[in-house]
């Protein structure tokens, strides 16, 4: 079975990161995958979306017109992702900084505040974690204990941000599961 995830946001809001971690979970995890990063011109605040496609079979495109499931990290992102979304894929909104939903009733949505989440743990900086945490726990498209181990290891070179991103991951878990 072939999954695909679109991670989109303004640049600097860690959407390539959190692409790339749910990448490396599904390898670990023995899956087929693609990443396909994109970005505008202007790294910080330009537009940046990821789309990351997970099988169990060999990937003849990575190029998706139409994904199953969508993380949106600003309205923007939102407003253009959404309609193309699969019926019953997971769409988890930011909600944040995103007033509004799809508009779809055929879909999943998970508001979540990451944001205001990050905030309160401490950093702004990992709304990105928080966000990627909610999505797998609601979506279960990768172990989430397997993607945990990810994340520590994506941070090792930079220990002292290990706990505040295991936070965050826990938090965005605990939205997910309380929504």
């Amino acid at each position: 079975m072939q999954r695909e995830v679109m991670f989109a946001g303004f640049g600097g809001q860690g959407i390539l990161l959190i692409g790339n971690i749910l990448a490396h979970t599904a390898m670990e995890e023995g899956s087929e995958v693609a990443w396909v990063p994109s970005y505008g011109p202007e790294m910080r605040g330009g537009t940046a979306y990821c789309l990351v496609v997970i099988s169990d079979k060999p990937i003849g495109s990575p190029i998706i017109k139409n994904p199953m499931h969508l993380v949106a990290m600003n309205r923007p992102s939102l407003e253009k992702f959404a309609p193309v979304i699969k019926p019953q894929g997971v769409v988890v909104i930011n909600s944040s900084l995103i007033p509004v939903t799809s508009g779809r009733s055929d879909i999943h949505e998970l508001l979540v505040p990451a944001n205001d989440i990050a905030m309160d743990l401490g950093s702004t900086k990992v709304a990105n974690i928080v966000a990627l945490g909610a999505f797998v726990a609601r979506s279960k498209i990768v172990d989430f204990e397997c993607m945990r181990q990810c994340v520590k290891e994506q941070f090792a070179s930079r220990e002292k941000l290990i706990p505040i991103n295991m936070a965050a991951l826990d938090a965005g878990q605990k939205a997910a599961q309380s929504k």
